[in-house]
């Protein structure tokens, strides 16, 4: 048997349960073998109605995202955008974030949790899951499995509670008392707080009068203003907080209206936000919304790299309400045995996706884990059995199965007619559904394995940036042909262990292969444009613009160590394009950044770099992150002997005074992918490269120069 997750197609609407590796377990995270899950009914109800949804109703639940693909048709052409959208909805998603089970595998740098203990954590519905440190907490000896299910979801709704800051004796409102509101009630309840439940399912604010609420229903015709205004002994109530899910903007309205002068309003849920000024204006009422299970969520510094906020600072990380919560649980003051409505066992998990969308009344309903652990650890499951393969030819092994890879790079292998062997992934859920989709023959999360295997022969490496110059030279020092999605390395230790990985290998003065996937030389026009630019003997001058977008500050390939920036990372793709129609070395080297500013928080990736070349020739690339989603995203320019090239976007190519030629545009982007990949397996067939190595290192030189410049600016 291997690990079982449970996706959300979000194209097809499918809820499945599908098989794969154990995840590998990396310095600050551990493995947690589950007992128990719940299924998030307000979250997970609303992903899964989603993604049954037909593409209309997909449009008009997110309108940003409508606006997003009419800019991609207006720059990159209909057909190229139909592909990313219909890629995008065809991954599917991993489902949950509220998990119980026992540690199996603990990293480096995990301090507190050690294999046996038994966690929560915000880990999805799988036999395995793999979470960092700052996401879990230890449960306590008197919490048992199920009721430690909600410790999560009960963190959101403390979260807004810490917000609104009740006191001892205040009268506060929850609107909505789905699962996170009965949570919330019986948390304010436990603050010393009075409190008025709203909802219009009579069963759910049955179970609030349980807990010690007063209650309205306005599906029976009670008024929740009045209701609320007569709680508070006219008054007006303390505070509101909102877990209801609608897209009435009524749950805010009336809240402002039942809320004293100076009241607090805190929205946990989802509602419409159409906002009467005069409501919150003369009552000056705070109206805040809570961000999920608290401090440290969505901050990668703290969720990835296991930062923790200093205690003194910040007492409540999402982390410590979890704990928060257990403890509760612990001495009794949080009941949600009463909240569990179904249970089933793990393997008839689409039935309860089935229960969570027909029943609507169901709130805990709880998943149950009875496999065998030993049974769920296995690092390499089968895709294609029986596979078989010519070793006279490449024999694939892919490591890594994000979104470009399994958008592009592997498709582009595919049509080339690559033999698909191994793909390895750090998590496994990913490597199965793509390594399916592909052809596969495995899955695995086990890297050594993989490139110890003697029937693989070629590794293509499309993992985060940090970790190519790594498996780069792991692969080399095996004896492998190596395709590295760019950069070869983000920095000197990095480029200098492959360079030594590959003299190494070549020490006989035959090795494998090394290419790095520079697709755009690749691309059709730009052979074209360097077959027209071979005739001409006198210098060129370039300019490339490459439009390229902002990306947040916190996004991983903006952190130096880790995806190196976005030079080394996207603008070395330039680098090598110059230098490949420019058709000799570089000589010169300037770069200049925008200067620091108050308002920017990245400056470097809004930059010109200038080249000169060995023959005279120069270029400019702009590389500017500041321009808007609707200008074409790349364009490059050549100036030569009286005559210009311009390409826009990789669609259009025009030539002005080139006799014999006009223009070459193609119905579909074409960045190259294909024709790069056709290109290493040849080059591995036939032992010339397709990219000459001196070449190769030389971009990546040049690339560590231009940031270096940039970086001491």
């Amino acid at each position: 048997m291997d690990l079982r997750q449970i996706l959300q197609d979000m194209a097809k609407g499918e809820t499945f349960v599908k098989n794969s590796p154990s995840p590998h377990c990396a310095a600050g995270g551990i493995l947690v073998s589950t007992s128990s899950s719940l299924v998030s009914a307000g979250t997970e109800r609303m992903l899964v109605e989603f993604g049954r949804g037909s593409y209309l109703d997909k449009a008009r639940q997110q309108p940003e995202k409508v606006k997003m693909v009419l800019e991609k048709v207006q720059t990159d052409g209909l057909v190229t955008t139909i592909d990313a959208v219909r890629s995008k909805l065809a991954q599917p998603i991993p489902l949950g974030y509220c998990n119980v089970g026992v540690v199996t595998e603990a990293g480096a740098d995990i301090g507190h949790v050690k294999v046996g203990d038994r966690v929560v954590s915000n880990g999805p519905h799988a036999d395995v899951v793999k979470v960092t440190k700052n996401l879990c907490a230890t449960i306590p000896d008197g919490v048992d499995d199920e009721s430690a299910s909600f410790t999560v979801v009960a963190s959101i709704g403390l979260q807004g509670i810490r917000l609104a800051g009740p006191t001892l004796g205040e009268a506060f409102v929850v609107t909505g008392v789905g699962l996170i509101g009965l949570l919330t009630v019986q948390l304010l309840r436990a603050h010393g707080c009075r409190v008025l439940a709203i909802d219009f399912d009579e069963s759910k604010l049955t179970l609030a009068r349980q807990f010690g609420a007063s209650t309205c229903n306005p599906g029976a015709g009670e008024d929740p203003v009045a209701a609320g205004l007569a709680f508070s002994r006219g008054q007006g109530v303390d505070g509101v907080i909102i877990t209801a899910s609608t897209k009435s903007s009524d749950p805010v309205s009336q809240a402002a209206r039942m809320s004293r002068k100076r009241g607090r309003i805190v929205l946990v849920g989802v509602t419409g936000l159409e906002l009467n000024r005069a409501d919150f204006y003369e009552k000056e009422l705070s109206f805040q919304v809570s961000c999920s299970y608290g401090p440290g969520r969505y901050d990668p510094v703290y969720e990835e790299h296991g930062q923790d906020y200093p205690f003194g600072f910040v007492r409540w990380t999402e982390q410590r309400n979890f704990e928060a919560v257990l403890d509760m649980m612990a001495s009794g003051q949080l009941d949600v045995r009463p909240l569990i409505t179904h249970r089933f066992p793990f393997e008839d998990a689409p039935k309860a996706y089935d229960t969570l969308t027909q029943d609507k009344s169901a709130l805990g309903i709880l998943l149950r884990y009875s496999s065998p652990v030993e049974e769920r650890m296995v690092r390499r499951v089968t895709l294609k059995p029986g596979a078989q393969f010519n070793g006279q030819k490449p024999v694939l092994g892919f490591i890594g199965a994000g979104n470009y890879a399994s958008r592009m790079l592997i498709p582009a292998f595919k049509a080339a007619g690559a033999q698909f062997h191994t793909i390895v992934t750090s998590g496994g859920i990913n490597g199965v559904i793509h390594g399916e989709k592909a052809g596969f023959a495995e899955a695995s999360t086990d890297v050594e394995a993989m490139l110890a295997s003697p029937v693989i022969n070629t590794v293509a490496i499309v993992t985060r940036h940090d970790t190519h110059a790594r498996f780069v030279a792991q692969a080399l020092r095996s004896g492998k042909h190596v395709f590295v999605e760019k950069p070869l390395a983000i920095d000197r230790a990095g480029l200098d262990e492959v360079r030594a990985a590959y003299d190494e290998a070549h020490q006989a003065g035959h090795g494998p292969q090394l290419m790095v996937g520079f697709n755009r030389r690749f691309s059709p026009q730009v052979q074209k444009m360097k077959a027209l630019l071979n005739a001409v003997k006198a210098p060129k001058s370039f300019i490339m613009t490459m439009n390229a977008g902002a990306i947040p500050a916190n996004h991983w390939t903006q952190n130096n160590a880790v995806g190196g920036g976005r030079i080394i990372g996207e603008a070395c793709h330039f680098i090598d394009l110059m230098r490949f129609l420019a058709g000799c070395p570089v000589v010169s080297i300037q770069a200049r950044r925008m200067g620091d500013s108050p308002g920017e928080a990245i400056v470097e990736d809004k930059a010109s770099i200038t080249l000169g070349f060995e023959d005279g020739s120069f270029g400019t690339i702009l590389y500017l992150a500041n321009g808007a989603a609707s200008f074409p995203k790349e364009r490059v320019e050549v100036f030569a002997a009286g005559r210009v090239l311009q390409l826009d976007n990789f669609r259009k190519l025009k030539g002005y005074g080139w006799p014999g030629f006009g223009k070459l545009n193609l119905w579909k982007q074409d960045k190259g992918q294909n024709a790069c990949a056709a290109a290493f397996l040849q080059a591995v067939q036939t032992g010339t490269p397709a990219i000459a190595p001196e070449e190769i290192f030389e971009v990546a030189n040049v690339t560590l120069d231009v940031a270096d410049q940039l970086r001491h600016q």
